[in-house]
């Protein structure tokens, strides 16, 4: 037998700056504020090398980038799944990482620090508020994740409030079409509110991860709300509020950002259906 290896040339690991439009909520010389759109991924990976926020900051930012994520992530904190938007803050220098990194390893419990979404998922939860604990581990599917019951190594403690803000599509019986849900973290895991909130049985409108088991839902809809429904691409969450203090002067810094128009969009859509008496 006669075996054939092409090897392609070694790449350059190191991201290169590409002009993609941020909105640029507030940047001063240790750090910057955005608000990042739905579709853009955080940072380079398999199957997305190029056209991440992190190509938009080198851009925007040159090297002024912290190093401590590293050469693919440089100022990344903390991150947001591709398709949720909202509020994210990156660190330009090592001082300011490492006291941001505290902060959002310490998830408010004795600092400022306050990340809040808003979520619009499926039917009405049964409380109007209230806490979901449920640790959360790989899934069969390893690029997602699963509430766990059992003591593997990948499994971490996970814990997520909600406070459910509209109800949509209301009947008497007191079921609702959708809900608008606000959801804090007091743990930070990948996936963990699209996770959480389908396994109190309520999973994010267009998720299709976590919520394709309730596509058939759109049947029950208005056709013009259906139609807004079908058209979301993505999981309905948005990062609307981020609280921090400031590592070099110290200040209580806070950000909001509205919901996205495709948001705005399906909420609207939804507050048109008229409750069912």
């Amino acid at each position: 037998d006669r075996i054939e290896i092409v090897l392609p040339e070694a790449e350059d690991p190191t991201p290169t700056g590409e002009v993609i439009p941020l909105d640029v909520l507030y940047e001063d010389q240790d750090l910057i504020v955005l608000n990042k759109q739905p579709g853009l991924v955080v940072h380079p990976g398999a199957g997305n090398w190029t056209g991440t926020l992190v190509n938009a900051l080198i851009a925007h930012c040159g090297d002024s980038l912290s190093g401590i994520g590293g050469v693919k992530r440089p100022g990344i904190v903390h991150r947001l799944d591709k398709d949720t938007s909202g509020v994210m803050v990156v660190a330009k220098n090592d001082m300011t990482h490492r006291h941001l990194a505290d902060q959002f390893a310490d998830h408010g419990r004795t600092g400022p620090l306050e990340r809040a979404y808003q979520a619009i998922v499926w039917g009405r939860p049964q409380t109007l508020a209230n806490t979901i604990d449920a640790p959360l581990g790989r899934s069969r599917d390893r690029v997602k994740r699963a509430v766990r019951t059992d003591n593997g190594d990948d499994v971490r403690h996970a814990v997520t409030h909600y406070t459910v803000h509209a109800r949509y599509g209301e009947s008497s019986d007191a079921n609702s079409l959708a809900s608008l849900v606000e959801c804090r973290l007091e743990t930070g895991r990948t996936h963990q509110i699209r996770v959480h909130m389908a396994h109190i049985g309520h999973p994010l409108i267009g998720d299709k991860d976590y919520g394709a088991a309730f596509k058939t839902k759109v049947n029950k809809l208005p056709d013009d709300v259906a139609a807004v429904v079908n058209r979301f691409y993505r999981q309905a969450l948005h990062a609307y509020l981020l609280v921090f203090e400031h590592p070099r002067s110290g200040e209580i810094l806070r950000f909001e950002a509205p919901l996205p128009a495709d948001m705005t969009e399906l909420q609207a859509a939804f507050e048109s259906i008229k409750p069912n008496m």
